[in-house]
């Protein structure tokens, strides 16, 4: 524990204080947030230390964010806190002390509890209904217990219960609505027409226009199986797999616009079904048909602007068009445009320092390639901004057959290419447009798009 714990604190109706250490940090900031949206940014001091005094901090539940990571932490009145975190080890290595530490602590404990059960969970999928019903039943009385005993000695208020139980029965809930999913995937074995009529009975009971659930991400996560599921209920096989995800995805619109009274829950969840759908991988042609429907049933206007925009950057990314310039830096520290370094057939490709094992496996599949495909160029785009460790990467591998080049500003990359995700590739023809910009690298039918 940290030795000036106690110290820090003074006994005083209105401020609270949030600090801590960070093991390894991955940058010199956490993120104090507050419903996705930043508070205050905390800088850390030589000795990797945050301390913060607020002169006035409303109770309720927070985030504090080390980027890539985040958790989340519940300040009643008073309350001060100081949290011990390794960023190599983010989740697991977290404690709080101080005035609050006990449900903060408790939180993570189930938090962990909840991802230890997780991890087992992939053959409990694969059991027959009964047996996978006894072990779910089985782990989630046992976390019901422990919940009920720590909320009988703490003796904590009824705004932080509502966030312990939400942290207790959605992890449950989504367990039941991914059964039926992935035992088929699994077993070949459709078992819907078997579950008994009671199986969804919780979805009944949740209120569903509770505003403080809208960014809890138990609640996310489940909502995402359960609209999912009901989607599935309702949509019919049709001729492609890209027409089929178009009428589920609008269909978990109009469902969301059915379930949700407040309307901004219900602006908050028609932006997440709009996120997913548009920066997953997928063929983009009916993308405008989504967006016409998201358009009718949101109002939030401010959001809705950030969502056509990543749906117009789709579009510029369709097969034919000529890629968005970029700019880019080369190993000589020389800026470079991506217009004058994408030249010709390329398969392009991105990675991260923070993501080693995906970094070693996607330059030797991109070898591979150049190897089978020689006509190709290839061009690795590293999306980090340190040209110095990048550089040192790099020296201690040999791949003189690959560009090798590193982004200037992340944010115009990600706005223009649509860069959400590391394993994204794009494929451009012989005359530089665009052949395919969402595909993976590590997709079986990869190669379809070679020629």
């Amino acid at each position: 524990m940290f030795s000036s714990c106690d110290k820090k604190f003074k006994n005083d109706n209105f401020t609270a204080y949030f600090g801590g250490e960070v093991t390894n940090p991955l940058n010199r900031y956490v993120l104090f947030m507050k419903d996705n949206k930043v508070i205050d940014t905390l800088p850390l001091d030589r000795n990797n230390r945050f301390f913060k005094k607020f002169d006035s901090l409303t109770p309720g539940l927070y985030t504090f964010k080390h980027d890539p990571e985040y958790q989340y932490v519940y300040f009643d009145k008073n309350d001060s806190l100081m949290v011990r975190l390794n960023s190599s080890d983010f989740d697991e290595s977290i404690v709080f002390c101080g005035r609050g530490e006990e449900k903060n602590n408790f939180l993570m404990d189930l938090y962990l509890k909840n991802q230890n059960d997780g991890k087992k969970m992939f053959e409990v999928y694969d059991y027959d209904l009964p047996k996978f019903t006894k072990y779910i039943d089985s782990a989630y009385t046992s976390k019901k217990s422990y919940y009920e005993t720590k909320k009988e000695a703490l003796k904590w208020s009824e705004d932080f219960d509502f966030y312990a139980k939400a942290a207790l029965d959605f992890p449950y809930y989504t367990k039941k609505e991914i059964y039926p999913v992935v035992h088929e995937i699994r077993t070949g074995q459709n078992i819907i027409s078997k579950l008994p009529s009671n199986f969804y009975s919780y979805r009944d009971e949740i209120n569903y226009n509770k505003e403080e659930l809208t960014n809890f991400s138990p609640f996310v996560k489940y909502l995402t199986y359960m609209l999912n599921n009901l989607a599935s209920e309702k949509v019919a096989s049709t001729s492609t797999p890209e027409d089929k995800a178009l009428e589920m995805n609008i269909t978990k619109l109009n469902i969301a616009d059915t379930l949700f009274k407040n309307q901004n829950i219900k602006n908050s969840i028609l932006d997440n079904i709009a996120f997913a759908y548009l920066l997953e991988d997928q063929h983009i042609i009916n993308n405008k048909k989504f967006l016409d429907r998201y358009n009718e049933l949101s109002t939030d206007k401010s959001q809705q602007n950030e969502i056509t925009k990543i749906g117009d950057a789709i579009q510029m990314m369709k097969s034919g068009n000529e890629l968005p310039s970029i700019d880019f830096i080369n190993l000589n520290g020389e800026t470079i445009s991506s217009k004058d370094a994408i030249k010709g057939k390329s398969i392009i490709f991105f990675w991260t320092e923070n993501a080693e094992s995906h970094f070693e496996t996607v330059h030797k599949k991109a070898i591979d390639l150049k190897s089978k495909y020689p006509n190709y160029n290839i061009i690795a785009i590293n999306v980090d901004d340190n040209q110095a460790k990048w550089k040192t990467i790099l020296s201690n591998y040999n791949f003189s057959s690959i560009t090798e080049l590193r982004v200037k500003n992340f944010e115009e990359l990600k706005d223009k290419w649509v860069i959400t995700k590391i394993q994204r590739a794009i494929v451009t023809n012989a005359n530089g447009t665009i052949n395919n910009a969402f595909v993976n690298l590590f997709d079986v039918k990869f190669a379809d798009n070679l020629k």
